[in-house]
């Protein structure tokens, strides 16, 4: 990448403010007639309850374990050294379709208030969409605050594989990937696959990484995603994408060189940040980690976490840590000798966060945060509400006031600062959708 200091390019003259043709999108009014029966989100969370004394925000507290570096040094040596985000979008093979191309079931899964300025769906061709869910997404807008990669504008979307009808486990059940987006051109969005992997034997070999990929953020030059089951964040370093030079079916060191399930790339891990308190629980004590976001408007720049769902729990714990300062920690957590812990900690009562988003207009004291909240029936849109601690606000689009506006099934959120649009995606299987709503569009709508 081309940049200066901490990746912070500022060449405005050649931001792209992409324009698509056409309105805002419009969904069918039986999408807009739902009843309060089915309707999701319609009772309000309140207000937002800091977590204010120590002993409650102890359990959010992280250690990080770093790769050893001459492991790292090995792998990418013998891997043939990195590739960059440019080589992985270079090789960009699947067209994305643009609204117009989406199907009637992708359209519908579109949020109804406010409705998406852009929308994309999945090449229906790519064999390698089925069995497997989108779950968050990040953009080059986290990653620099120019919003470019290089010379490229970049979406990515965290994807795990979600076979649930298999009759004995699969291979596959549990990998994590990624889909890199060239977003330059917003008429022709076009992406390739890289897969999460870790290290192992001293650089000789890697395995596989297994998460569900409910949060992702992309900073400087590093991508932090969820661990396996939501405990704790896993690090990977976007100097270091390495090619398989094995075309087969294994993941790891095989005879001949390496290979990567059939797969071209890989991305394996730099660094981890574990729970102080242990595994993770989903009661009360050490939270399993779900969404995930960047917050350009704290000081410093915070990562944005919301525990993940548990069933029956009417309650959820939102947080932040703060990014390190420090010139040789680009893209880390700050830390106090290997600890790392919140800046700002609630609960909220909206429970089945599915995206969260913290964000501080200029001008204004105090975080707004953005939740996306799951519907009940899975089948029906969910909600996204604004909370301060003085309450919350969610649009209503239909004839019985009811809140559920949003996508169907969305995952994480996030905002790209430069545009102030809010990305995220739509994850049902046959209704996925990538899209953009602006940051004020969501705001205007709130009642």
């Amino acid at each position: 990448m081309k940049h200066r200091g901490r990746h912070r390019r500022r060449r405005r003259g050649q931001a792209l403010r992409a324009t698509l043709a056409g309105t805002a999108l419009a969904l069918t009014a039986a999408a807009t007639l739902i009843s309060t029966s089915q309707a999701t989100g319609s009772g309000s969370p309140g207000g937002l309850t800091a977590l204010g004394t120590a002993s409650r925000t102890a359990p959010l507290r992280l250690h990080e374990k770093p790769v050893d570096l001459d492991t790292l040094d090995r792998l990418t040596k013998d891997m043939g050294g990195n590739v960059g985000v440019d080589g992985v979008l270079g090789r960009a093979d699947h067209a994305m379709r643009d609204e117009a191309g989406c199907s009637t079931a992708e359209r519908a899964a579109l949020p109804v208030e406010p409705t998406a300025t852009r929308a994309y769906c999945w090449d229906e061709g790519d064999e390698r969409t089925r069995q497997w869910q989108p779950r968050s997404v990040t953009t080059s807008g986290d990653a620099d605050d120019d919003g470019h990669w290089g010379e490229h504008r970049v979406i990515l979307a965290g994807w795990t594989h979600r076979d649930r009808q298999a009759a004995a486990p699969t291979r596959d059940r549990g990998l994590a990937r990624v889909a890199f987006v060239d977003a330059t051109d917003p008429r022709a969005l076009r992406y390739s696959w890289v897969l999460l992997v870790a290290p192992r034997d001293g650089g000789r070999d890697f395995a596989p990484v297994r998460s569900a990929l409910d949060g992702m953020v992309w900073y400087q030059d590093k991508l932090i995603v969820t661990g396996a089951h939501g405990s704790g964040l896993l690090v990977f370093d976007m100097h270091r994408i390495l090619r398989a030079d094995v075309d087969s079916g294994a993941v790891g060191r095989v005879s001949g060189g390496y290979s990567a399930g059939g797969y071209r790339y890989v991305l394996p891990a730099v660094d981890a940040y574990e729970p102080s308190g242990g595994a993770c629980t989903r009661r009360g004590g050490t939270p399993c980690f779900g969404s995930l976001s960047l917050d350009r408007s704290s000081a410093p720049d915070s990562l944005v976490a919301a525990e993940r769902p548990a069933a029956g729990s009417e309650r959820t714990r939102v947080w932040r840590y703060a990014y390190s300062t420090a010139a040789y920690r680009t893209g880390l957590l700050a830390d106090s000798r290997g600890r790392v812990d919140t800046v700002e900690a609630y609960e909220t009562k909206a429970a089945g966060v599915s995206g969260v988003l913290a964000h501080t207009p200029r001008g204004t004291r105090g975080a707004r945060w953005y939740l996306g909240q799951a519907p009940e029936a899975p089948t029906r849109h969910g909600s996204i509400w604004r909370q301060t601690e003085d309450g919350a606000e969610a649009a209503t689009c239909t004839a019985d006031r009811s809140h559920a506006c949003w996508g169907l099934r969305t995952g994480s959120l996030s905002y790209w600062q430069e545009t102030g649009e809010v990305w995220t995606l739509t994850r049902a299987a046959g209704r996925r959708a990538l899209y953009a709503v602006p940051l004020s569009a969501v705001d205007g709508s709130l009642e």
